[in-house]
């Protein structure tokens, strides 16, 4: 019996059978056209997922019409019969890799949509709702004939969805979008047949699903969800459970169940912050009240899915950023080997940063994303002795990649362990995917045998190690900054690291010297912990070079958990009882039994510049015309986890 015996039940999902019970949560691509045309590289993306056994495929949104809602240039569209084809590449490529295909369609944003002032178009909504972007703002109600022309619009949508070989039709119903502003009592404030009741309110999703019926005949029609909009004044549960009704009623066959909105924006894209889990709630909240299968999605491993099938409290499981991170879940668990699968480590820098930025997707820990008929591992014809000096994040996933290719490759690292920085960064509760990587490294560089990994070996650039190395990669990480500050070597300074690492332990009341993701992190893992947090930074926000809706949950938990953040302070001195602060009134001083030091990093390149015998910032050169030097990772300048991985891939990837 297998271990995820529930998780690869069979499902019916109308009158489609599905082999799994995984559906693959829909997420915007940024992969097609200006003009929203899918490209054949979406399709090897989705055709992926399928490959690797994923239950449903689903797409992100594609438009059906762009007359009352602007359709910013690269996003999925299906408005028009030339987008046809496109979708029919998708589907054919999902059906040929042996998968079943949901395409997400969307009815507009509403008062969310952040174009309308960039496309000259008026914000439209179910009533007067103030524009999210600008409360000044007001938008537009629309008139009963525009919902129609929605309406008849999704419907010629779901006959091209159709006709392309689609199996299954999404209505793209959360998050505050134009659907749930119809929805909702609380943007919902209409006297019409559309407004009201609950029923009345549901009139606009019933007419839609009755529309896609019509023109998509025997496709199962699927229905996204937020449960809980989580802010004050939205909508809850109990709302969701009478409007739920209606829709299965109306024809819905699946309900995939979230909470969120743009006033709780990080439930939209949960972060690491909110922990494993963090929406089954809503799927709970659904499931006794319908008789229709409900899926489960935010933040949910395989193993925490399978006891979610298992207790009852959901019928499918729904995974997004998880497939993009690995899109063979399925086929792994299958072959016995759930531990390969690469873990998602939430941190939304390349898939949903991508997408807020008009980007294509990427991932921070698969760098095939968006390139899977590209990036494909092969062996080379000329296979090299490779030495990779550094065993944390850019180390390590330059050592696979080159491992996989058939290069002799050898991993060199003073620590005793592998990871870099990322092992005591990773230390917190919250960031346990995190951790789970370097466990994920290690193992899949145990089943290379072509791939050495030599711990407690330092690394000088006259190092026998090296001497018969063809190509050497510099992996060395980044240094602390240690700027002039008086009283920075006293004894109850400790860098951000060394807090990170347990071997001493910081003391009831700290000062983090720096307001960094690194510094934000520390505090709010010292707080969960018991201890009284100060952060101080120069700068007038904490944490600025973050993704917002990441920044989001940061700060309501710092607060939650009492961290005092002081701005605009510039530490002047450190003394043996505290930190004196210089701000905007003056001078102040700080009491703390510990004051750690999280000022930043800078990149370690002198072993590189031996190595080549150049300067710093002087273009890189072998320092023999046999030997090749690479630096990578945050020895190259400082960035986040996810730059360093792709890059490593990338280099060793061309090796």
């Amino acid at each position: 019996m297998s271990a995820f015996e529930h998780l690869l039940q069979p499902i019916k999902i109308g009158n489609l059978e599905l082999k799994n019970r995984l559906l693959m949560t829909p997420m915007g691509t940024e992969l097609g056209t200006q003009n929203g045309h899918s490209t054949p590289a979406e399709a090897a993306y989705y055709a992926e997922r399928a490959k690797g056994g994923t239950g449903l495929v689903m797409t992100g949104i594609n438009f059906v019409s762009g007359i009352f809602d602007p359709i910013a240039p690269g996003l999925a569209r299906i408005d028009t019969d030339a987008h046809t084809p496109g979708i029919k590449a998708i589907a054919d490529a999902v059906h040929a890799a042996g998968g079943v295909l949901a395409l997400q369609l969307t009815m507009g944003l509403g008062r969310n949509n952040q174009y309308c002032q960039t496309l000259n178009m008026e914000p439209r909504s179910a009533s007067d709702n103030t524009w999210f972007f600008d409360p000044s703002v007001r938008c537009k109600p629309l008139e009963i004939e525009e919902i129609q022309r929605i309406v008849a619009d999704t419907g010629d949508a779901a006959r091209r969805a159709y006709h392309a070989g689609v199996d299954v039709i999404d209505i793209h119903g959360h998050t505050g979008y134009l659907v749930d502003q119809f929805m909702s009592s609380c943007w919902n404030r209409r006297t019409d047949q559309y407004g009201g009741s609950t029923e009345n309110r549901c009139r606009f999703p019933s007419e839609l699903i009755a529309a896609i019926k019509q023109n998509a005949p025997g496709l199962p029609v699927s229905f996204r969800i937020s449960v809980n909009h989580r802010f004050a004044g939205g909508r809850t549960w109990q709302e969701t459970q009478e409007i739920v009704q209606h829709l299965e009623r109306a024809g819905i066959d699946l309900l995939i169940c979230d909470d969120g909105s743009y006033e709780a924006m990080d439930y939209v894209f949960p972060p690491y912050y909110l922990g494993d889990d963090c929406m089954v709630s809503a799927a709970e909240a659904v499931k006794p009240v319908v008789s229709i299968p409900v899926a489960a999605c935010g933040n949910i491993t395989v193993d925490n899915g399978e006891r979610i099938l298992a207790r009852g409290a959901a019928d499918m499981i729904g995974v997004g950023r998880g497939l993009i991170a690995d899109p063979h879940i399925i086929r792994k668990i299958e072959a016995g080997q759930p531990d390969r699968i690469r873990p998602c480590i939430r941190c939304n820098q390349l898939c949903t940063g991508n997408a807020f930025n008009g980007k294509p997707i990427g991932c921070a820990v698969n760098p095939e994303v968006a390139r899977e008929a590209e990036r494909v591992i092969t062996p080379t014809d000329s296979p090299r002795k490779i030495a990779i000096v550094g065993a944390g994040p850019a180390g390590l996933e330059a050592a696979r990649v080159a491992g996989l290719r058939g290069h002799t490759v050898d991993v060199y690292d003073k620590e005793d362990r592998i990871g870099g920085v990322l092992f005591p960064a990773a230390t917190p509760d919250f960031k346990r995917e995190l951790r789970k990587m370097i466990d994920w490294w290690d193992g899949e560089l145990a089943l290379l045998p072509n791939v050495s990994i030599h711990l407690g070996t330092e690394i000088t650039a006259d190092s026998a190690e090296l001497d018969d190395a063809d190509e050497v990669i510099v992996a060395a990480g980044s240094l602390p900054v240690h700027p002039p500050i008086r009283g920075i070597d006293s004894p109850i300074v400790m860098e951000v690291i060394d807090a990170h690492t347990g071997e001493r332990r910081p003391g009831k009341r700290v000062i983090i010297c720096g307001g960094g993701l690194s510094g934000a992190d520390l505090g709010l893992e010292l707080a969960q912990d018991g201890h009284e947090v100060t952060i101080v930074e120069m700068l007038d926000e904490i944490a600025r070079d973050m993704l917002f809706l990441n920044r989001v949950s940061l700060l309501r938990s710092l607060a939650e958990h009492n961290v005092q953040i002081l701005t605009s302070h510039k530490v002047v001195e450190i003394t043996d009882t505290g930190v004196v602060v210089e701000g905007p009134d003056g001078e102040k001083s700080l009491a703390a039994d510990t004051v750690v030091a999280a000022f930043g990093v800078r990149p370690a390149q002198a072993l590189t510049e031996e190595l080549t015998k150049v300067s710093a910032g002087a273009p890189f050169a072998a320092r023999t015309p046999e030997r090749r030097v690479h630096p990578v990772g945050d020895c190259v300048a400082p960035r986040k986890v996810g730059d360093a991985i792709n890059d490593a891939y990338e280099l060793a990837f061309s090796i």
